[in-house]
């Protein structure tokens, strides 16, 4: 058969390398580029098209894209005024209530032991009185605890074994 007769074109020579210049082999189907770059060229077009889409609806005022109006894929060139930030400085007052909160800020340095100032990182053990302590103050007795155990053990009592009295009868 002769394909001259017939309409079709003759199949190229050889593989045909990607129009990217990237090393690899393109096809008619995919614009003469590899798989590679034409998924990367399809990707940019859809990014273009929903930045285009996403500046309609701003300009528009639509919060919704009902999805039936066609998007049509353009360079978009949008010039924006520059606007030079206002920095506005409030500097808190420092009142000397609020020094005397007694409330610590949590420090952002290495954690350490309240007694010797050693090192405890994640290691530490903090106690009642809410102190952190390393592995050999962390007792009660070793660290001159400020907690009073006895009254908090005797509270707990109290709240777990409420006092069960019957009303007195009347006398006859």
């Amino acid at each position: 058969m002769d394909h001259d007769n017939s309409g079709c074109q003759a199949p190229p020579e050889g593989p045909l390398l990607c129009i990217n210049n990237c090393g690899f082999f393109g096809s008619a189907a995919t614009m003469n580029m590899c798989s590679k770059c034409h998924k990367d060229i399809m990707l940019k077009q859809e990014q273009a098209k929903l930045a285009a889409s996403s500046i309609g609806n701003i300009m528009n005022g639509s919060s919704s894209n009902s999805g039936n109006e066609p998007v049509v894929a353009a360079n978009v060139d949008i010039s924006v005024n520059p606007i030079e930030p206002k920095t506005i400085c409030a500097q808190p007052s420092l009142a000397s209530g609020s020094e005397e909160s007694g409330e610590a800020k949590p420090k952002n340095g290495p954690k350490r032991c309240s007694s010797c100032n050693k090192r405890v990182g994640l290691t530490g053990f903090n106690c009642r009185c809410g102190s952190l302590f390393c592995a050999v103050h962390r007792y009660s007795d070793k660290h001159n605890c400020s907690f009073d155990y006895h009254t908090a053990a005797q509270d707990a009592i109290a709240k777990a074994n409420p006092v069960v009295k019957a009303e007195k009868l009347d006398k006859i």
